[in-house]
């Protein structure tokens, strides 16, 4: 299957920088195919922006990095209209925003207000700016990064600008050999800066059409349906997961299945993506959300006791 070795060719791309972390770079790659955006939470140093440089130098698009911080406007990332002289007309000049891959590196540094200036470019596909209306290059992929621990001179992410994110995932701490392999090239050029890119923006597309197409069988959309209705029942959960979080489970799954080279999802699509895509969509009650990892321990629980298709 000649996406199949697409598929991997990216992925072994990403995983001759990105070392010993497969999981993470497989469900990078998952959310791109899906048509969703990424947030990448986890502490400093692990190598949060390191794989998603990786992602982005390893395809063939337009590619900006923007560093949130708090003095950040949202005329910075959307762009502005300046009155030409010449022309004696308003003239839009476009923004950062305006990529295929768009890497907001620490997120949670700027103010609500511009976080606020993502909503419609990552749901829509467009922004707004005096009443006109500008549409992003396709494929556009929002790549973001925070970290989970530090809250001086940090503004938490709204649910609203949660619910944007189709994945949320953690890169965590590397294993020995990996952490090893970090020691010896320390000190020598940035190895993201060697990747050349292996799929062109016009075979992104491609794949995206791809897993659009994965067929989904009436038994498994029962099956996601069953799991985001248990999200809005438990003791411990303020609000559930919405329609719009079933969707987007549904979508992993599809992307999940064309990455492992079928043409159909099964249950075992659905429950390996379902953490990283409903767990930052969980509002847990006050007691339960002063833990971290709350939201998934109830994800898991819930995926232990739905009963699964045959």
């Amino acid at each position: 299957m000649e996406a199949h070795q697409t598929i991997r060719a990216l992925r072994r791309n990403i995983e001759s920088v990105v070392r010993g972390k497969e999981e993470a770079v497989r469900l990078a790659v998952v959310c791109l195919l899906a048509r969703g955006h990424l947030l990448i939470e986890d502490i400093p140093g692990v190598g949060k922006t390191t794989l998603a440089g990786s992602l982005a130098r390893s395809l063939g698009c337009t590619f900006r990095r923007i560093q949130f911080t708090s003095d950040l406007l949202p005329s910075d990332i959307i762009g502005v209209a300046i009155f030409e002289q010449e022309a004696r007309r308003f003239q839009f000049r476009p923004g950062p925003l305006f990529s295929n891959i768009v890497l907001a590196d620490e997120i949670n540094r700027t103010t609500p207000r511009t976080q606020s200036a993502l909503l419609e470019a990552m749901s829509e596909f467009r922004v707004s700016v005096d009443s006109a209306s500008h549409p992003l290059p396709d494929p556009f992929f929002v790549i973001a990064t925070q970290n989970p621990i530090e809250h001086h001179g940090t503004y938490p992410l709204p649910d609203s600008q949660l619910d944007r994110f189709l994945m949320r995932i953690r890169v965590g701490y590397p294993d020995g050999a990996a952490e090893k392999e970090i020691l010896a090239r320390h000190g020598l050029s940035s190895p993201v800066e060697s990747l050349q890119p292996v799929v062109s923006a016009e075979e992104v597309l491609a794949l995206q059409r791809l897993a659009h197409e994965v067929a989904v069988d009436e038994a498994v959309l029962e099956y996601i349906v069953a799991i985001a209705r248990q999200t809005r029942d438990g003791e411990l959960i303020e609000l559930g997961v919405s329609p719009r979080g079933s969707v987007s489970l549904c979508r992993a799954a599809q992307a999940h299945a064309l990455v492992d080279g079928r043409t159909y999802v099964t249950p075992d699509d659905v429950k390996a993506v379902a953490v990283p895509v409903l767990e930052h969509r969980l509002v847990l009650r006050d007691g339960a959300a002063r833990r971290h990892d709350a939201a998934r321990l109830v994800l898991e629980e819930i995926l232990q006791t739905v009963d699964v298709p045959l």
